[in-house]
């Protein structure tokens, strides 16, 4: 009896939450007259996020190039309503001029349960402006010239650990030889370690960096769309291990750096001078003398959260990049030989691998920036209405904590704005052509204020990986790398998400892997 009576009133209780769901939360958006998808009780409209049926950006872009011509698109992602804005005038809207009113991100962020997650990419309204005005100046051109000299290293002993395999015509897994590279420089310019892990791929470096990107599908719904259930029950994002490992390991360079009075041109030693005065040196080496002493300093949390944000950032973004860049060169062997000459001259010009010489690639930046489009590493944008506003030109008003979405993969996969999309094309980056494409339909990077401060530096990375494999060795695929690549739908960044459909050989200008897989052959060169 006691059983049935409990059975009735669960089913009772989610009758109750059924209904609630069904009429009072998913009423959102017809209540405003907004079109919308017709979503399911609980989760709404991201079920196959959940579930871990869909990757997070293929998700909306099939909901963008389905329903495109509203314009703004209701959704709900588990019980929040959420706006997809298909429309790059809105767009624009949304990340630049009205900035004001939709200035945050809305995802996890709580320092004292989470302090990693303290960083640039999720702090809301003040804290965020304040840390970006201390933040910017260190990722000036200046600055990054200052770093190069680290990225070259690591470019090179890329070049030279792939020797051998070239001279085998062996094949290689470019997906974790780039990532490899990746965690080199961003472990020696975030954090001054040397973490060899191009040579020792499975240190204890790699296997904290597999612990960030390894995400349950759950997880990442509650992280962008409804944070507030993790600070409701005091979750952190971040593993706790994680957290702990690169607390100490910033922590301890710190104070080594300071004891024995290092100096180093890197993004540590700028995070040194923020919690020391609470500004950096200015590029052209002369001293500030105007700063008020009142000025904040970062502290040892703050200070750490920001390397954390530039190491995740720097290591995922920048090696799925250069691992799709390729994998499309890899097919297209004609783009191949063309970037390869323009790599070779600029080198000749330049007498080398320099900071100028790969700033003036102008080709391989075309084949960069079109992987960026084909394959943008965050596939989404989000945002979250701050104060009540009225959407221009849709006489919709929202309402305080709207989330808004932004569907970048959806925007670089659409034929009305890039003709023929899935083809690998860097002439869509042509001067003339940029020119007549619209505004914010290329929005790898973000736009407007909030857009990705280390984008600069992002470019440097991938260029300068590319740059040490494309002037000595050939690529082509291996048999087993899938095309189209295979993407992970648990994974946030687009890019990360190749598995082993990608596989490629490397031959001296070639490399092959089993996921990503490469033959790679040497290019013998005339002396």
């Amino acid at each position: 009896m006691v059983l049935v009576e409990l059975i009735g009133a669960l089913i009772g209780a989610l009758s109750i939450v059924y209904i609630y769901y069904k009429f009072v939360i998913f009423n959102f958006w017809r209540k405003r007259g907004v079109f919308y998808v017709e979503p399911v009780v609980p989760t709404g409209n991201i079920t196959a996020l959940v579930i871990g049926k869909k990757q997070i950006g293929v998700l909306f872009q099939d909901v963008y190039m389905k329903y495109k011509n509203h314009r703004a698109i209701g959704m709900y992602s588990l019980y929040k309503p959420n706006l997809l804005i298909a429309d790059p005038d809105l767009i624009r809207v949304v990340l630049t001029k009205e900035f004001r009113s939709f200035h945050d991100r809305g995802m996890y962020y709580n320092e004292k349960t989470d302090p990693l997650s303290a960083h640039l990419f999720c702090m809301p309204g003040k804290r965020w402006r304040n840390m970006r005005v201390k933040m910017t100046p260190t990722f000036t051109s200046g600055k990054i010239k200052q770093m190069f000299s680290i990225v070259k290293e690591c470019g090179e002993e890329l070049a030279k650990y792939l020797q051998s395999i070239a001279q085998m015509r062996d094949s290689v897994e470019i997906k974790d030889i780039f990532a490899r590279y990746s965690t080199d420089v961003i472990m020696s310019t975030a954090f001054g370690i040397k973490s060899n892990c191009i040579e020792e791929p499975n240190n204890e470096y790699r296997k904290q960096e597999k612990k960030i990107v390894e995400m349950n599908s759950i997880w990442i719904a509650l992280f962008i769309f409804v944070p507030k259930i993790m600070d409701f029950f005091s979750v952190p994002f971040t593993d706790r291990q994680v957290t702990s490992f690169y607390m100490n390991m910033f922590r301890e360079n710190v104070e080594y750096r300071q004891i024995h009075n290092i100096v180093r041109h890197d993004f540590m030693n700028l995070l040194i001078q923020l919690m020391g005065r609470g500004y950096v040196d200015p590029d052209d080496d002369k001293k500030t003398t105007d700063v008020k002493s009142t000025v904040s300093k970062l502290t040892m949390e703050e200070a750490v959260a920001q390397s954390y944000i530039f190491f995740i950032a720097g290591f995922e973004t920048s090696s799925t990049t250069a691992t799709f860049a390729l994998y499309e060169l890899a097919q297209h062997h004609d783009v191949q030989d063309k970037v390869r000459q323009d790599i070779d001259e600029m080198l000749t010009k330049h007498g080398g691998v320099t900071y100028d010489a790969v700033n003036e690639m102008t080709y391989l930046h075309k084949v960069v920036n079109e992987t960026l489009r084909k394959y943008p590493p965050i596939p989404v944008l989000n945002r979250t209405c701050t104060e009540e506003i009225d959407l221009p030109t849709m006489n919709v008003r929202l309402p305080k904590g709207t989330l808004i979405t932004i569907p970048v993969l959806g925007l670089h996969r659409d034929p009305s704005i890039y003709p023929d999309p899935d083809k690998f094309d860097p002439e869509r980056f042509n001067a003339n052509v940029v020119a007549e494409r619209l505004p914010y339909a290329y929005l790898p990077f973000g736009e407007g204020p909030r857009n990705c401060i280390g984008a600069r530096f992002g470019y440097v990375q991938t260029k300068v990986g590319l740059v040490c494999l494309l002037s000595k060795y050939k690529f082509k695929l291996h048999s087993r790398t899938s095309v189209p690549p295979i993407f992970d739908e648990k994974c946030i960044a687009c890019v990360s998400a190749a598995t082993s459909a990608s596989r490629s050989t490397v031959t001296s200008c070639s490399t092959s892997t089993a996921s990503s897989r490469m033959h790679i052959e040497q290019i013998q060169k005339e002396d």
